[in-house]
């Protein structure tokens, strides 16, 4: 970036006085919340991690879990630097690694845990069209292969090649929210620009897989105790619920985002420093915070989908007496 275009981001920076919208407070906010998620997230991946580590690798759901976990939890460590990149005082050399490394890890977590979501949906209803688990795709070497692919994948089609294109040197006279924009070269803007594309189609992508899996799931439950003459309101309920919470745990940490982040790339790559961009930028810091938290509502879902999750959280002391009837297994169940 020249010198006349860094001067003109910083005066229409200045105009934004004008548009009622506290950048630093919001952001001030925003990274100390970072650090408040990082507590609880840390110690629940850790958990998540022991008790997936204990678990036999005997299917593809399992691989599937595993793989759920490392992201949440590498994720998850790299959330006190989300926090420590926009507190007052950070240094130049910390944002700037943040803008080349540290975010654009986050987003592969994030983007692994997604895709994850949706494969363990497909997995899902794989096991009740064919509970017998005779299906290549139930194997423990077929999950650790889509597993590698998913990772990958993305790490060659977003990640390596957006750090690679963030190589303009860091300038002081940029304003913090638009620096890791301008350490981007002109191709790197428009690689990032497609890589924002690219990610919110993966997203609506699993969200229908997500939400037909489940539905069917749900049905094929349901008529089975209809069509066993059970009365079993109580074990309805627990399928409608499980296809419930999956559903709106993923709908409210990713939806908001996505939906604000494309037109704010827009504006952003396009170097549109005012008060849309304002509003955008506020409304984009606070939506990333929510999808940050899915790292604490993932163990949720492992609890609810994976029998053996239950049975060795159960093992633990702590957790014995709490979750000792939650972890009885109906005679119709959709977890593993």
């Amino acid at each position: 970036m020249n010198t006349t275009k860094s001067t003109s981001v910083m005066a229409s920076s200045s105009a934004l006085l004008d548009c009622g919208i506290d950048l630093d407070s919001i952001n001030l906010v925003v990274r100390y919340l970072y650090f408040v998620l990082f507590v609880p997230a840390l110690l629940l991946n850790i958990m998540a991690a022991w008790i997936s580590w204990n678990i036999n690798t005997k299917s593809s759901f399992i691989v599937y879990l595993k793989n759920l976990v490392a992201a949440d939890l590498l994720m998850t460590l790299l959330i006190p630097l989300r926090g420590a990149d926009g507190l007052p005082g950070s240094s130049l050399a910390l944002r700037a690694f943040n803008c080349k490394f540290g975010s654009v890890l986050f987003y592969l977590c994030m983007y692994v845990s997604i895709v994850l979501m949706g494969v363990i949906s497909l997995d899902r209803l794989f096991k009740i069209v064919q509970p017998g688990g005779k299906l290549l795709g139930q194997s423990a070497l077929f999950g650790k292969v889509v597993s590698a692919i998913v990772w990958i994948f993305l790490l060659s089609t977003t990640t390596i090649p957006t750090i690679a294109l963030t190589n303009e040197k860091p300038q002081y006279n940029v304003t913090s929210a638009e620096l890791c924009m301008a350490m981007k070269n002109d191709l790197g803007k428009d690689y990032h620009h497609g890589v924002v594309m690219f990610c919110n189609v993966i997203f609506l992508v699993v969200l229908v897989v997500i939400a037909f899996c489940y539905t069917c799931i749900a049905k094929r439950v349901i008529d089975s105790y209809r069509n066993s003459g059970s009365k079993n309101v109580e074990g309805k309920r627990k399928i409608k619920a499980r296809v419930f919470i999956v559903l709106v745990v993923f709908l409210v940490c990713f939806a908001p985002y996505h939906i604000t982040r494309f037109p704010y790339v827009k504006q952003q790559v396009e170097n549109r420093i005012n008060c849309k961009w304002a509003a955008l930028k506020a409304t984009k810091s606070i939506t990333l915070l929510l999808s940050a938290t899915n790292v604490c509502q993932d163990p949720l879902i492992y609890f609810l989908l994976c029998k053996a999750f239950r049975k060795k959280l159960c093992e633990v002391k702590l957790f014995k007496n709490w979750f000792s009837s939650t972890a009885q297994v109906n005679s119709v169940d959709t977890s593993l």
